[in-house]
């Protein structure tokens, strides 16, 4: 064992499965337990101290605290010996007599005391028993149903309590959860929980599902616990034999925390070349809420930093998270978070969050504020307690919110000086980057590749932000009389300029980039936005500039007067889409429009009197490069090229499986004029009604509409009810004489989430709506 060292040592401690932590820690006589070989490195006065864990899989019994207070060694690092495979567990195996109860379902007693939520049969996780069961192509938390909680359902459980009931929010603004604890005999379910978002609402009609019930175990892949009796009931998947199978289940929801102060923070800590998974599931922790954020949080995670200092997490795996992957919780300095691959996560990826203590004359929800005479204006931040020039670069970040719906890639809220640099984020269930709040800015977000983001909800964008700051409040009229009083209130949170350049984003759900309530001090440049366009909803000093938006335009909302809002050299492929502006802000001007008429309706606004329309001339756009020409017009209003070659991550292990958004076709496309082209359609193929041959096909009245030549299974076009042969006549209230008419369309509803359509099938007119998402 060691009792002594120099401090400028240089000491290797070795971790192995087949270890025994009655030695001493060397490579010939390894450690068993990583918490073991922790404690020891932690006791060592020395530079640095490696933690080398050789290949295997290590099950945590309990978390692993490495804290300042008596912390010796200069810097630690816990890695992978030799990028040897290593795994970190934060579940248990569990070694079972197995016997067959009935209808193909086993069960089996399991160790006093256990309980768990996920369980892993040959690493794959199973499906705790549910109702509808589970569909691998459905939208929304793989399958719901209205009548999910409905009181003859209710009345078959025979004892529901431990259950669970997951719902959207009735506006689809991310999602509840709670859980059962009762119900009566008419069928009516008592329960806690809902407190996971902060705009509380009623839970969706459609979009629940429930789980944890044992009378719902009915489908291959399913299992419940009895928790009381400790027995285990599978429903294995056909050809599976569960008695030679690995069974693992989750047991905590943090692995590592790492923990100091202000005053004396941990400093020096990396984690490299590890893969962690079997996290525990935490949404019925998800309940502080973060000031008037829709957010609650739940401050834990796999990795959990709270008062550190130039710590890094680099190259880690995260997959088969129940929750959270990495929180930076209050105060923590110049960590950094790269090269690592996070996906299948319960909810968030990456995390930065300040203490809401931090923030002066703070309100929590959305409906509240305090009034002027009340309010601290003292500029900035009342602590220090937040993270600041923290780094997340050249991550994977994917399939992420799978229980939580109000989870995000990387998010930051009460937080200063974040980079968020070179990541691929894609398939979220809400935003792929989102910005809580104004405080304390300062945030750079570039070279991202952002995309298949607001699969499972609605009103929202790739990215997103809300600054319902200090100035803000949810009456508009008093909101407006006290920024017109007192200007200065503006910027006391978003002191600093947040820049969101180089980008790209792609939303078919929302917008790509979009600045909800009060988002204030943005400069955005550079970004190639492939189907949603940009929203500035109300807020003050955003400059957009140099940006291209892909079949979409422009969407500024309810803004202030006076906003000091700015939108230049940028290229727009629609008309400006504005909601109930009255004021235009500092320059709307020198952008290129798709045609002239698109360019005098904004004029008649008063705005664009330089800019001028005409065709882009993108260089190759099928194939994503969207930079212009040396003839384009767009050089003429002052626009620039930027790489069309740089976005998402970097590393080449992750480069080589990131996968990459898809590259619409161009509504101005002069090829769709061409009536015999098809079009690839949210899992369809289309083509103009072409001629009196279709007309005669059909048994249409004219030669107008769009034909659906082919349908795949489970696509949303399928979902909608549509099928091969049916003719599109109507989306919108807008009759759609072609193809290139019902993509404008499509482009200007997708965010709704539904589009009326009216189609004529077998010479019969249908009314029918389409699924966008």
């Amino acid at each position: 064992m060691f009792i002594s060292f120099h401090l400028t040592a240089q000491v290797s401690l070795f971790v192995s499965p087949k270890g025994n932590d009655g030695n001493n820690g060397s490579y010939d006589k390894p450690f068993k337990t990583l918490a073991h070989a922790v404690d020891v490195a932690s006791q060592i006065k020395a530079k640095g101290v490696t933690v080398y864990l050789r290949k295997g899989v290590y099950y945590i019994e309990k978390t692993i605290n490495i804290a300042s207070a008596g912390f010796k060694p200069a810097s630690l690092h816990v890695t992978a010996y030799r990028g040897e495979a290593v795994t970190i567990s934060a579940g248990k195996r569990l070694e079972l007599n197995w016997s067959l109860w009935k209808d193909g379902i086993y069960k089996a007693n399991v160790p006093a005391g256990i309980s768990f939520e996920r369980m892993y049969v040959n690493n794959q996780l199973q499906v705790l028993a549910r109702y509808p069961n589970y569909d691998s192509a459905a939208r929304v938390f793989h399958g719901t149903a209205e009548d999910a909680i409905a009181a003859e359902r209710v009345k078959k459980w025979k004892d529901p309590a431990g259950g669970y009931i997951h719902a959207l929010h009735a506006y689809e603004w991310g999602g509840f959860h709670y859980r059962i604890t009762g119900a009566d005999k008419e069928g009516n379910l008592t329960m806690e929980g809902g407190w996971q978002n902060n705009r509380p609402n009623d839970m969706h009609k459609k979009y629940r599902f429930v789980e944890n019930i044992f009378e719902e175990l009915d489908a291959p892949g399913e299992w419940w616990l009895d928790k009381k009796k400790g027995i285990l009931y599978y429903y294995p998947p056909h050809g599976l034999n569960p008695t030679t199978a690995i069974m693992e289940v989750s047991q905590l929801k943090n692995t590592i925390e790492l923990k100091g102060t202000q005053a004396a923070p941990l400093k020096h800590i990396q984690i490299t070349g590890l893969r962690f998974t079997h996290n525990e599931r935490s949404f019925m922790d998800t309940r502080e809420p973060l000031l008037r954020s829709d957010w609650t949080i739940y401050r834990g995670g796999v990795l959990l930093l709270e008062g550190t200092e130039h710590c890094k997490i680099a190259d880690c795996t995260f997959d088969g998270i129940g929750g959270n992957a990495i929180m930076a919780s209050k105060y923590n300095r110049q960590d950094t978070i790269t090269g690592c691959h996070i996906y299948n996560t319960g909810a968030n990826a990456i995390c930065f969050i300040g203490d809401t203590k931090s923030v002066r004359s703070p309100s929590f929800g959305y409906e509240n504020f305090v009034p002027y005479a009340q309010l601290d204006i003292t500029p900035g931040p009342l602590t220090n307690n937040f993270p600041q020039q923290c780094i997340a670069s050249d991550n994977l970040l994917h399939d992420l919110g799978d229980i939580e719906k109000q989870a995000t890639g990387v998010e930051i809220q009460i937080a200063s000086e974040i980079i968020v640099r070179h990541n691929s984020i894609y398939r979220t269930s809400r935003a792929g980057i989102n910005i809580g709040d104004g405080c304390f800015g300062g945030h750079i977000l570039e070279f991202n590749d952002v995309f298949n983001t607001v699969r499972e909800t609605g009103d929202h964008g790739s990215f997103n932000s809300w600054g319902r700051d200090r100035y803000w409040a949810p009456d508009r009229k008093y909101m407006d009389s006290l920024v017109t009083a007192h200007p200065e209130l503006i910027l006391l949170d978003a002191q600093k300029q947040t820049i969101i350049r180089n980008n790209r984003f792609r939303c078919d759900h929302g917008w790509d980039i979009d600045l909800d309530d009060g988002s204030a001090n943005y400069h955005i440049y550079n970004n190639l936005c492939l189907n949603g366009g940009i929203k500035l909803r109300e807020g003050f000093y955003r400059i957009v500039e140099n940006n291209i938006m892909i079949n979409n335009s422009f969407h500024p909302h309810v803004w202030f007067k006076n906003s000091g809002d700015v939108f230049e050299r940028n290229i727009v492929m629609k008309k400006y889409a504005p909601i109930q502006i009255a004021d235009w802000g500092n320059q709307i001007d020198f952008n290129l429009f798709p045609d002239n008429a698109a360019l005098q309706e904004a004029r008649s606004n008063g705005t664009d009197k330089n800019s001028i329309a005409g065709d882009p001339m993108f260089v190759d756009p099928a194939n994503g490069d969207y930079s212009v020409a040396p003839n384009s017009p767009a050089l003429k209003i002052g626009f620039k090229n930027f790489p069309m070659n740089q976005f998402g991550v970097q590393k080449p292990a992750l480069k080589k499986v990131a996968q990459q958004p898809q590259i619409p076709v161009l509504i101005t496309d002069a090829g769709l004029k061409d009536k015999s082209v098809t079009v690839s359609f949210l899992g369809g193929t289309l083509k103009s009604v072409d001629g009196l041959g279709d007309r005669s096909a059909y048994g249409l009245p004219d030669e107008t509409g769009v034909i659906i030549m082919a349908i795949e299974k489970n696509s949303l076009l399928d979902q909608s009810g549509l099928q091969s042969k049916d003719v599109i006549r109507v989306a919108g209230g807008k009759v759609v004489g072609d193809v290139k008419e019902l993509l404008d369309v499509y482009q200007s509803l997708n965010w709704t989430g539904r589009i009326p359509l009216i189609i004529i099938r077998n010479q019969q007119g249908l009314n029918i709506e389409l699924l966008t998402k």
